[in-house]
């Protein structure tokens, strides 16, 4: 008896199963069933790459993946976005100490090949914690090109930062030279391309810097474009509002081979620290290197004195110290001739 009951039971569950998805299909209740958006069904090229999270999570297949908290999708009311956030301290990869929730490019190239990165965004939150006198204090990098063999310098990092208390921050790009011999003496030369350079900071520890003028504030929307053609680096900056500015950098041929073309700002900012070394002459000629792009974050408890709370993550997101920034918009592929 027990038996034939169990049999009639699960049949008639299975009946009532049925009936409810053909109502969620068929009836009013479709309009209420959730459905999940990834990143990549709004920026399909995430087949492309693979990515570390603040938490330390390494996943290599995007398709269909995204991850509370860290990487997922956003809509403002208008637009869907993809969120990359990323705890002040958290998990990060061995050549650094701040975390990321950043994309890796899985193909590699040299210069000479080349390649193009876009991205449309805005950064919504940069750490509110940090000394104000250290130059990566409350700053994100947004975009990257990263050598993948020798001394693993970083050809290109485009950066956002905001001092506490103003409305305005900084996108400026850095380029880090390929040291010749070895990388004690690496540095990275600074470019403003709305607001400051790297180099501005704040007299000591709690004073900022007065305000940048034309500057980007959180939550504005900018686009970069990187076209490396042929060896030199075409960089493209624009935004509603703003002046488009474009910056040309050769890959292939240093402009910093020899102690009297290190720039000032390099002696200002790095003499304190580190005795400047030179750039070998062909800089990154023939040197593997792959893009990034999302939030690699520039505040931790070591460099900047940012607060960690300990690691702990929920009360970093809950204190301000993380970085998050929203992609609506990019591309990767190879380059284009920028005189076409």
């Amino acid at each position: 008896m027990k038996k034939y009951l169990i049999i009639i039971i699960t049949i008639s569950t299975l009946f009532s199963c049925k009936n409810e998805a053909k109502k969620i299909e068929t009836g009013a209740e479709v309009k209420n069933e959730t459905t999940v958006k990834y990143p990549s069904d709004v920026i399909p090229f995430m087949d492309k790459w693979k990515i570390l999270l603040g938490d330390g999570t390494y996943v290599d297949s995007l398709v269909n993946y995204q991850k509370d908290d860290f990487f997922y999708v956003e809509n403002d009311g208008q637009t869907d976005w993809v969120v990359y956030k990323t705890p002040n301290s958290g998990v990060t990869s061995r050549t650094s100490s701040n975390t990321r929730t950043e994309l890796g490019e899985k193909a590699h190239w040299i210069p000479e090949e080349g390649g193009k990165l876009t991205g449309t965004l805005k950064v919504q939150h940069v750490s509110t914690t940090g000394h104000a006198n250290v130059s990566s204090s409350f700053s994100v990098v947004v975009g990257q090109i990263h050598s993948d063999e020798g001394h693993e310098n970083e050809p290109l990092k485009i950066f956002y930062k905001k001092f506490p208390g103003h409305t305005k921050g900084s996108v400026f790009w850095n380029y880090e030279i390929n040291t010749e011999g070895d990388n004690s003496g690496r540095w990275d030369y600074s470019t403003a391309v709305w607001g400051y350079d790297f180099s501005v900071k704040g007299p000591d520890e709690t004073t900022n810097p007065e305000e940048p003028k034309d500057g980007i504030a959180l939550g504005e929307v900018f686009s970069y474009e990187v076209n490396v053609h042929k060896g030199i680096m075409y960089l493209t900056f624009t935004s509603e509002g703003h002046d488009t500015k474009t910056f040309t950098k050769s890959l292939i041929k240093s402009d910093f081979s020899t102690q009297e073309a290190i720039p000032q700002q390099i002696i200002d900012v790095y003499a304190s620290r580190r005795t400047p070394g030179v750039e070998r002459e062909i800089a990154y000629t023939g040197e593997i290197n792959y893009f990034k792009q999302g939030a690699y974050n520039q505040a931790n408890g070591k460099s900047t004195k940012s607060e960690t709370y300990r690691g702990d993550i929920a009360k970093q997101y809950e204190n301000g110290s993380y970085a998050e920034v929203w992609f609506k918009e990019a591309t990767v592929g190879p380059s284009t001739d920028p005189n076409k």
